[in-house]
C-alpha cells in the first residue's frame, strides 16, 4: 500500500510548499483539493473547508496544471485525485473535473452522492443518484478516470453497504468505493473487513482519519469530534489487518482533521505511525 495527502488538511501549505514537504516526508501521491473559493471567504482566517491555500479552483489554467504537473512528477509524488464538493447529478460539474482529472494524469475524482437530511425520501434519492452514477460511468470511461462514491456521514452512502447498493450494476474499472473509517465513526459503522470483502472490485481507495464520541457538558448531547489517528473509535491496526486480508495494494490518503499538531508535524506523525504497521 502507498501514502497519499489529501491537501484539504495542509490549509496553511501553498500547493509548491506541500509537494516539496511530501516528497521529504517519504510520500508517495497529493490529492487535490478541488473547489471555488470566493474573494470575500480568502479573507478569513485559514481552515480545513474555508480559507484553504492548499485548493485547486475551478479557474485554474493550462499553465497552473501543467506547473504543478511538472513540479510533482520531479518530486515523483503521484496525483492520485482530483478532489471536489460535486452535488449529485451535476453532469457538466462532474465533467469539468473529469477534464482537469485527465490533464493531470490522476487516477480518480469523487463523485456526488445526494445528502440524507429527512427532507427527502431515501428512495427518490437512491433513485436519482443511480441515474447520475450510470452517466457518469459513460464519462468516466471516456476520460480515463475513476469516478469514486465515499462512505461519507449524512449521506445515502454512509457504509459501505449504501455504497455498495449504488455502484454495484456499474463497471468498476469506471466507478468504485472510497472507503472512509473515520467518516463512519459519525454513522454507516460496519464490520470492517465485512465491508471491505463486500467492496470487493469496487474498493478503490481508502482514507485516513480517526474521530471519537463526547458528551456536551451542557446539553448532554452526544457528539463526534475529530481525534489523532491511533487515538479514535476507529481500530486503524485492525483496519489495515483488514485491508491486507482482502489483498488492497491501492492509495491509503490521509486525512487528518484533529487540529492537534501544526501541518508539517501532524503529517510526519501520520506516516511514522503508518509505516511502522504497514
Amino acid at each position: 500500500m502507498k501514502l497519499s495527502v489529501f491537501t484539504v488538511m495542509a490549509p496553511d501549505f501553498e500547493p509548491e510548499e506541500l509537494i516539496e514537504e511530501l516528497k521529504h516526508q517519504g510520500f508517495d501521491g497529493v490529492e487535490w483539493r478541488y473547489k471555488h473559493i470566493p474573494t470575500e471567504l480568502r479573507k478569513e482566517p485559514i481552515s480545513f473547508w474555508g480559507n484553504n491555500k492548499c485548493t485547486l479552483t475551478p479557474e485554474i489554467s493550462e499553465e497552473q496544471i501543467n506547473h504543478l504537473k511538472r513540479i510533482s512528477e520531479t518530486a515523483n509524488i503521484e496525483t492520485v485525485s482530483i478532489t471536489p464538493y460535486l452535488t449529485s447529478g451535476d453532469l457538466a460539474g462532474t465533467e469539468q473535473v473529469l477534464k482537469v482529472a485527465k490533464a493531470f494524469g490522476a487516477s480518480f475524482i469523487r463523485l456526488g452522492v445526494p445528502r440524507y437530511d429527512r427532507s427527502a425520501n431515501f428512495h427518490i434519492l437512491f433513485d436519482s443518484c443511480k441515474r447520475y452514477l450510470k452517466e457518469c460511468e459513460a464519462l468516466c470511461k471516456s476520460y480515463g478516470v475513476k469516478g469514486l462514491v465515499e462512505t461519507h456521514h449524512q449521506t445515502i452512502a454512509a457504509s459501505a453497504s449504501a455504497a455498495y447498493r449504488l455502484v454495484k450494476d456499474l463497471d468498476p474499472e469506471a466507478i468504485g468505493v472510497l472507503y472512509d473509517p473515520g467518516n463512519m465513526v459519525h454513522e454507516g459503522y460496519e464490520n470492517h473487513r465485512m465491508g471491505l470483502e463486500l467492496l470487493g472490485p469496487y474498493l478503490a481507495h481508502v482514507h485516513v482519519k480517526n474521530a471519537k464520541w463526547v458528551q456536551d457538558s451542557a446539553s448532554k448531547k452526544w457528539k463526534v469530534v475529530w481525534e489523532l489517528v491511533d487515538e479514535g473509535i476507529v481500530d486503524w491496526e485492525q483496519v489495515i489487518e483488514d485491508l491486507q486480508a482482502v489483498h488492497y495494494e491501492g492509495y491509503i490518503g490521509l486525512e487528518d482533521f484533529s487540529g492537534k499538531k501544526a501541518t508539517k508535524e501532524i503529517l510526519q506523525y501520520n506516516i511514522d505511525w503508518l509505516k511502522s504497521r504497514l
